[in-house]
């Protein structure tokens, strides 16, 4: 994989307040492997790239709306690299056609292979027999959380952000965070939002990142992938205030939680908070077939 040829901006978000917010627009990364994606499969890809194999492969796993699993198939449909997505979900076989995402990602040349939910919890298990079945393939986690996705997060920071107080950042598998935490300046704090409900999510990242330079706040509101009428209000704010689109399963979470510790007082005057916006706007086509289905409103930003 390349560096980007551009530079990634980074726009201050107006408030009336004693502390400055800014984005930084990772979304701007690559029009399908967008944020931090793009980085998290930076090195995975660029160590594949240089062995030696006679057909090589990208075998990945997520669910039904992962951005993870779109990313992945656009890096392979790029790079001319097979690729196999194993989903969590053996309902959706004979009805993968209908989500957006997964239509999307078979159209960049994915394969799917469908595993009951109990099968894919145990996804050690199943990236080593996968790893024997294909074996000049590259297995990748789900998220595209490792050490090599770790490595390639660092590039997300520039001297461009090394003025800021505090660093934030959605959290899924935890890697973004944990690439944002190992290289982050001394006197930066880092602040993950959690989309997820994980316990063993602390734990993971100071294994990765070997700092304890950051801190975990719950922005799950009701779950993993739940999306409440109130976040898609703040959605649909934000973008008619800003001109900036988030999606609901983590930037939109995360920004509606910031603007909570902003007005909580969390934050002392003069911080400079910066936020990353970590892509992932494929999965709101998704998000509003489901909202539809249920009579609810929809995020209106497309």
């Amino acid at each position: 994989m390349k560096f980007l040829e551009h530079k990634i901006p980074i726009v201050e978000i107006p408030i009336e307040s004693k502390v400055r917010l800014f984005m930084k627009r990772e979304d701007l990364t690559h029009p399908e492997i967008s944020g931090n994606k793009y980085w998290k499969m930076f090195y995975n890809v660029k160590k594949y790239l240089e062995k030696e194999v006679s057909e090589r492969k990208i075998i990945t796993f997520g669910g039904a709306f992962s951005n993870h699993i779109a990313a992945a198939a656009a890096l392979g449909n790029e790079f001319g690299i097979k690729t196999l997505g194993i989903i969590r979900g053996n309902e959706l076989e004979n009805s993968w056609q209908e989500n957006p995402t997964l239509f999307s990602a078979h159209q960049n040349g994915m394969s799917f292979r469908f595993v009951t939910r109990e099968t894919y919890r145990n996804k050690e298990r199943l990236m080593k027999e996968l790893q024997k079945e294909f074996p000049e393939s590259l297995v990748v986690p789900e998220g595209g959380t490792n050490e090599n996705a770790v490595e390639g997060i660092q590039y997300m920071l520039t001297d461009e952000t090394n003025d800021f107080d505090y660093i934030c950042s959605a959290v899924g598998t935890g890697g973004t965070v944990s690439g944002l935490s190992k290289f982050a300046q001394p006197h930066q704090e880092v602040i993950g939002f959690k989309a997820v409900k994980d316990i063993s999510l602390e734990n993971r990242i100071k294994n990765l990142s070997k700092k304890d330079n950051f801190t975990l706040i719950d922005a799950s509101d009701g779950g993993f992938g739940k999306i409440t009428d109130e976040n898609v209000r703040f959605i649909n704010e934000f973008y008619q205030y800003f001109g900036i689109v988030l999606e609901p399963v983590y930037t939109g979470k995360m920004l509606r939680k910031i603007f909570e510790m902003i007005a909580e007082g969390y934050f002392p005057a003069n911080s400079k908070i910066l936020a990353f916006h970590t892509g992932g706007l494929q999965g709101i086509a998704g998000a509003n077939e489901m909202l539809k289905k249920k009579n609810r409103n929809l995020i209106n930003v497309l």
